[in-house]
């Protein structure tokens, strides 16, 4: 598939290594421009290219920027991308270590992904949010295996969700259907499900045993 990432940074980066070593034409952007990517083009074989143009063509575009520069993306970003693009998203609110306080986050109770939504003019998947950068090098195992992680995911398009599941799987790892983006808070900073790593069972238990409640370190 052809697929774009906007954000270069540990998920970024290591998502750049994997998705390029299974044999995807990947466009890598970050808020500094390409000359800043070469390293990372010379060592994956990806493509360094401005964020305006990361999603052209492609039929996934993961966005992993830190969520105060959500808003910052763009007007137009995924135009040009393929019909039905599946749009990861896979940012964490963190009012206070980097963000500032969102008001529409902490009054209307918007969840992380549906104000991203409405940033991007688009509907995402969230995925990947509360997984280790270091884990998608180094804990992929083949379907079945005992010690196989799984990953939630949660989102509203069925079509884009299965896609991105179909993805996740190609990287090595379950996933487990997490509900809506409106049920998303359920694997938001703070949740008994965020960087748990474990397999399906687990994931699905500590999804139903979250609350909607924001624990103090991720409220502003």
């Amino acid at each position: 598939m052809k697929i774009g990432i906007i954000g270069a940074g540990n998920i970024g980066g290591n998502l750049t290594r994997r998705l390029t070593a299974l044999g995807h034409d990947v466009s890598v952007a970050n808020s500094r421009g390409p000359h800043t990517l070469t390293a990372l083009a010379e060592e994956t074989g990806a493509t360094p290219v401005p964020v305006e143009e990361a999603a052209r063509g492609a039929e996934v575009v993961v966005v992993t920027v830190p969520v105060k520069a959500v808003p910052d993306l763009p007007s137009g970003l995924l135009d040009g991308a393929a019909d039905g693009v599946a749009v990861i998203d896979t940012g964490n609110y963190y009012p206070q270590q980097r963000d500032g306080r969102i008001a529409a986050i902490e009054d209307e109770g918007l969840t992380e992904s549906r104000w991203t939504e409405r940033q991007i003019g688009h509907p995402v998947i969230k995925a990947f949010n509360g997984t280790y950068a270091q884990d998608i090098l180094d804990r992929p195992r083949p379907a079945g295996a005992p010690d196989r992680m799984a990953l939630p995911v949660a989102g509203d398009d069925e079509a884009a969700k299965r896609r991105v599941r179909a993805l996740i799987d190609e990287l090595g790892f379950d996933t487990v259907d997490a509900g809506g983006i409106d049920d998303s808070w359920r694997q938001q900073p703070g949740t008994p499900v965020y960087g748990l790593q474990a397999g399906a069972d687990a994931v699905t238990k500590a999804l139903a045993e979250a609350s909607p409640e924001r624990t103090p370190d991720f409220r502003a």
